[in-house]
C-alpha cells in the first residue's frame, strides 16, 4: 500500500508543482534518497526535481548542507532543528523553491534515551519563508516500513506547502464576489419601490 500511495502522491505532487512552476529538492538521512526516487521515478519529473542530497553521516550534513555543528551538539542528528537545518540548507545550495529533510531512526538498532525506534522528524522549507515539521513516531514496525512510511509523509507534506498561501485566498475572493451582487441589487430594488408611488 505504501508504494502505491507513494507513486499517487509523487505522481499529482509533480502535476500540481508543473502548475506552479516549483522545484523540488530532497535531503535525506534515514530514507537514503527514496524520496528522490519516488519522485524521479514517474517519468519527465526532471522539470521539478532538481537534485537530491543523501546526508547519512552527521559530517555529511554539515559538509552538504551547512548544518551547524552546535545543532547537531545540542539536539542530535534526529530531531526538530536538525531537519529544519537541512530543509533550508537543500534549499539554499540547491537554489529551489521547495526543499524536504527526513532525519530519522529506522530501526531495528539506533535508539537513544527519549527517541525511540520509529522515531523521524521531517521538515519542509519554501523559498518564501514557510516550513512545515512534523515529528513521527511510527514504532518499532520495521526498518522497511518507516523508511516507507517517511516518504510518503514526506510527499503529503511537500503537497501542503506546493499548495502555497494562495490557496486559502480564492475561497475569499469568491465569497467577495458573491456579496458584491447583493449588495448592488438591494438598492436597485429598493430605487425601484420608492418611484413606482409617485407614478401611480
Amino acid at each position: 500500500m505504501s508504494g502505491s500511495d507513494a507513486r499517487a502522491l509523487s505522481r499529482s505532487l509533480l502535476d500540481l508543482c508543473r502548475m506552479r512552476k516549483l522545484t523540488i529538492a530532497t535531503a535525506e538521512s534515514c530514507t537514503g534518497g527514496m524520496v528522490a526516487a519516488a519522485l524521479t521515478d514517474i517519468p519527465g519529473s526532471s522539470d521539478v526535481i532538481d537534485r537530491g542530497f543523501v546526508t547519512y553521516s552527521n559530517d555529511a550534513k554539515r559538509a552538504m548542507l551547512g548544518v551547524k555543528t552546535t545543532t547537531l551538539a545540542t539536539f542530535g542528528a534526529v530531531s526538530k532543528e536538525t531537519a529544519t537545518a537541512m530543509a533550508f540548507g537543500a534549499l539554499e545550495k540547491a537554489g529551489v523553491d521547495l526543499a524536504v529533510a527526513i532525519t530519522g531512526i529506522a530501526g531495528p538498532g539506533g535508539a537513544t534515551p527519549g527517541k525511540p525506534v520509529g522515531l523521524v522528524h521531517l521538515a519542509v522549507a519554501a523559498r518564501d519563508g514557510r516550513v512545515l515539521h512534523r515529528e513521527c513516531r511510527f514504532g518499532a514496525i520495521g526498518r522497511s516500513a518507516v523508511r516507507q512510511r517517511s516518504v510518503v509523509e514526506a510527499l503529503r507534506m511537500l503537497t501542503e506547502l506546493a499548495r502555497g498561501p494562495q490557496a486559502p485566498a480564492k475561497p475569499r475572493r469568491e465569497a467577495m464576489s458573491r456579496l458584491r451582487p447583493r449588495v448592488a441589487r438591494s438598492p436597485r430594488r429598493s430605487a425601484v419601490k420608492r418611484r413606482r408611488p409617485p407614478r401611480a
